[in-house]
């Protein structure tokens, strides 16, 4: 039988900005009587990183250009949030009532940069950016965990998108550390002997969405998982490793 558990951690306090995450986290894995055993896995939600990384902007301190206000016209949104998107951003690939659809600045494309104004202290005046390198976040928490417990784990930042033609947000990996993010399954073969062709799982993204079902999206306060029981993988990848090449977007 193959089987895995995901448990949301208890006892996570609100966490502000220079809050060491590790500690917060071996804190409530003790509380629960719990602790990290080789191959296990940590989904932390990219929002408590963002926190404990001084990723916070207030408004009344952004100062919009002219591209933000025309933006902000078309969209309805504050020009001064339209303002961060565009500083977060690459391109601007889609712009409609609501919402701004970029190539997020590490290279995945998201609705509004990533930006959350949720459960943020300064609410409406308030916005919250991605952790500035999700991948070395998720590198750093994962050495200082390992030193903490002697348990060899793996680590996801995850975060929750939309899709482009389906409704309903998901959770996806912004970074990764200590296992694969993607799994070539090419050159594989399936039940009738076949070989696969184009067969790649987004793996590190099924972890975030597996994660996504006991973290919640609201007021929950829920944002560490442990994941224990999961396939172990043979190589460590980054959140980098999922994004889809420019030449091969089929929709620019």
């Amino acid at each position: 039988m193959v089987s895995f558990t995901a448990t949301a951690l208890e006892g996570i306090p609100l966490v502000q900005p220079g809050d060491d995450l590790a500690p917060l986290i071996t804190a409530s894995l003790t509380q629960m009587g719990l602790g990290l055993t080789d191959g296990d896995v940590l989904v932390v939600t990219s929002k408590i990183v963002s926190k404990a990384e001084g990723r916070s902007v207030r408004l009344k301190d952004v100062m919009p250009g002219d591209e933000a206000r025309q933006y902000a016209q078309v969209t309805g949104k504050d020009p001064r949030l339209v303002e961060l998107v565009l500083r977060e951003s690459n391109t601007v690939s889609r712009v409609a009532r609501g919402v701004l659809v970029t190539e997020h600045r590490l290279g995945f494309v998201s609705a509004n940069a990533g930006i959350d104004q949720s459960n943020t202290a300064d609410g409406d005046e308030g916005a919250l950016l991605l952790p500035e390198d999700p991948d070395a976040s998720a590198e750093r928490l994962r050495a200082d965990l390992q030193t903490r417990t002697s348990a060899t784990i793996g680590v996801v930042l995850s975060d929750s998108h939309g899709r482009p033609f389906r409704m309903g947000n998901v959770g996806v990996a912004l970074g990764v550390a200590g296992l694969s993010a993607l799994l070539d399954l090419r050159g594989d073969t399936d039940l009738f002997g076949r070989r696969l062709q184009i067969s790649m799982v987004g793996y590190a993204d099924l972890i975030a969405s597996a994660a996504a079902l006991v973290t919640g999206e609201g007021r929950e306060g829920r944002p560490v998982v442990l994941l224990r029981g999961l396939p172990p993988t043979t190589e460590s990848g980054r959140a980098s490793d999922l994004y889809r090449a420019a030449e091969q977007d089929l929709y620019r």
